[in-house]
Order: C-alpha cells, then sequence, then structure tokens
C-alpha cells in the first residue's frame, strides 16, 4: 500500500505530471526542467525527490549536472499503468501542448548558459 500512496501523492500535483509529460520519451537535466516550469530549483529538485521515492522517474550525474528520465525497470506496474493512464489523458490538454512547445525552444538551449543563468 505504502508505494501505491507514494505514486498517487506523486501523480496528484500539477507540475509533477507536466514533469512526467516533458521526461516523456527524453531525458533533461534539472536547469532544463526548471525553466519549462518557471519555478525556484529547489522546488524543482523537492518535485523531482518525490517521482524517485514514487519510483517514477530516476536520476543520473555527470560532473555538474544532474539529469532525469522516466524510470524504466522496477517499476511497480500499477505505477506504470496509472502513470501512462495520466499521460494519455492529459496529451491534448493545452497546458501540456504548451509545455511541449517551450520544450523544443529549450532544448535549443546551450545547458552551460541556461544553468548559471537560473542562479543568478
Amino acid at each position: 500500500m505504502r508505494s501505491l500512496m507514494a505514486v498517487l501523492k506523486a501523480l496528484g500535483d500539477e507540475n509533477r505530471v507536466r514533469i512526467l509529460a516533458a521526461l516523456e520519451g527524453r531525458e533533461l537535466c534539472l536547469c532544463q526542467i526548471v525553466e519549462l516550469l518557471g519555478l525556484a530549483t529547489s522546488t524543482v529538485s523537492k518535485h523531482m525527490s518525490v517521482l524517485e521515492q514514487a519510483r517514477l522517474a530516476d536520476r543520473r550525474k555527470e560532473g555538474r549536472w544532474t539529469y532525469y528520465r522516466l524510470a524504466d525497470q522496477d517499476v511497480p506496474p500499477a505505477a506504470a499503468r496509472a502513470t501512462a493512464l495520466v499521460l494519455r489523458s492529459l496529451a491534448k490538454d493545452p497546458r501540456i501542448r504548451e509545455d511541449a512547445r517551450r520544450l523544443k525552444q529549450i532544448l535549443r538551449l546551450d545547458p552551460e548558459e541556461l544553468c548559471p543563468k537560473q542562479s543568478e
């Protein structure tokens, strides 16, 4: 029951669902996610922690960069189904579509320039 509650908590927040939608099919640097959401780095880090605890997202470090992607191993089947249902249901949501459009622009930016900009 504890793992199911963690998944429900993770999927119960609009920003976390937006993050999951953005991670679909790709890996993003933390600073790219921050840019997309327009939230403080510490807030996005907390959201990512909730997604990791629910085993919906995985993290890897590369030097000073932290990259996230949708979890592909050790995801409880119920969590995978719930996530797929939420993402499928919101695929045409205006906010998710706008995020996808903005993400295309963000992905053109050099993370070397993007990350220092956020700490100003």
